[in-house]
């Protein structure tokens, strides 16, 4: 196998794992969150080196910090969401 072979091959392998990690986060956002999570904890625990800690609290998900300024539903207890008062039913007519 030659060089070119392999460099062809590494550069093929990363974008086919790319595109399925952002198909993954597109398609199962959920998921994704809790594996992300899931990952981060591991990284991030006492006795890991600096480094470690550090990807460890940049892989961690803004929803799995819990803090209220995430936004709404980081923390689920939001209530349903309310519908916006200026939307319209739409009535349709029929042509004259």
């Amino acid at each position: 196998m030659s060089t070119f072979e392999l460099v062809q091959g590494a550069i093929i392998a990363l974008v086919v794992t790319v595109s399925a990690w952002v198909a993954v986060r597109k398609l199962l956002p959920k998921t994704s969150a809790r594996w992300l999570a899931r990952a981060s904890a591991s990284l991030n625990r006492e006795g890991r080196g600096r480094a470690t800690r550090s990807l460890g609290r940049r892989l961690q998900p803004a929803t799995a910090t819990g803090s209220c300024g995430d936004g709404c539903g980081s923390c689920n207890s939001c209530g349903p969401v309310q519908p916006r008062a200026d939307a319209q039913p739409l009535h349709f007519k029929p042509r004259a």
